[in-house]
């Protein structure tokens, strides 16, 4: 069948795609609902999709201005938005497709997003499988002390302009962090990540969107409500290394009531996208856990 993508509206008037990714019947199956993170798209998550068919009914969203996903110019980036995002995708799943609690997991920003929406609406979820969400402890810095963040530099100087999208998938498989991803997750970032032009393709998502998600990824207070979260949580991290996401994991775990923490020696930060198969079969292996209950 053809996989489909809804219209989900969400705050703000921003309509969000909502991508159907395996090839059931809508509904057949139970549903998991997978958030991507900073900088990727919904369809991202394809090779884990295919790597859940015939177990799950998978959907995914973009949050507002990545994907298919617009986003007004001027909009001003606000994390608890992107959470409205993930709320609204959730509830469209929940309702519409398995008429009930569903699984979902998500990837560092994705995984935050879930959270907060799972903080405002628990009955939407059966539970939820996070890779090194960006869920952060309070700094106790303002915004204007806090250093330049280095990822933002780095994405404002990203070339986001290519003939085509062979001469794009070239260029990012010769560099970190793409060069480690899955050639099935690789293909997927490429191809559904930019849209054709008179001059060949350039990236959906504006550069400067994506620097400022990760210059606001702190600002947003989800860690306070950590310990009010009754959705059954799992958090998954590579290698802790210092003020990195995967330094934070073990202690979102540690936040939230009956939460499970899961280390992974060999992966990075970039963790579903270099090994799809092995989260799949986690995300199952929870989802099983959820259903014995």
């Amino acid at each position: 069948m053809t996989h489909e993508t809804v219209s989900v509206e969400s705050t703000d008037g921003i309509s969000l795609a909502v991508h159907h990714l395996s090839d059931c019947e809508p509904g057949s199956l139970p549903a998991v609902l997978l958030s991507h993170a900073t900088g990727f798209h919904g369809r991202c998550w394809i090779p884990v999709a295919k790597r859940l068919e015939g177990r799950f009914d998978v959907w995914a969203h973009d949050h507002r201005g990545y994907g298919d996903s617009t986003v007004p110019d001027d909009w001003t980036v606000r994390w608890a938005a992107f959470g409205d995002d993930a709320l609204a995708a959730a509830r469209y799943v929940a309702t519409n497709v398995n008429n009930g609690p569903i699984i979902a997991a998500g990837h560092s920003m994705g995984g935050a997003t879930l959270v907060m929406a799972a903080l405002r609406e628990p009955a939407l979820f059966g539970g939820i499988v996070t890779f090194e969400p960006i869920i952060f402890p309070p700094s106790g810095f303002r915004p204007d002390d806090m250093p330049p963040n280095p990822l933002a530099a780095l994405t404002r100087r990203r070339r986001a302009v290519f003939a085509s999208l062979d001469e794009a998938r070239e260029n990012f498989a010769s560099k970190p962090p793409m060069s480690s991803f899955h050639s099935d997750a690789l293909e997927a970032y490429v191809v559904h990540g930019f849209r054709h032009t008179a001059n060949g393709v350039a990236l959906k998502c504006s550069p400067e969107h994506e620097a400022r998600t990760y210059e606001t990824g702190g600002s947003h207070e989800t860690w306070n409500s950590l310990t009010s979260l009754t959705v059954p949580l799992w958090v998954v991290g590579s290698p802790e290394q210092q003020y990195q996401p995967s330094a934070i994991a073990p202690r979102i775990a540690e936040q939230v009531p009956g939460a499970r923490y899961e280390a992974w020696s060999d992966v990075s930060h970039f963790g579903p996208m270099e090994d799809p198969d092995r989260l799949a079969n986690f995300i199952a292996m929870c989802a099983q856990t959820v259903t014995r209950r």
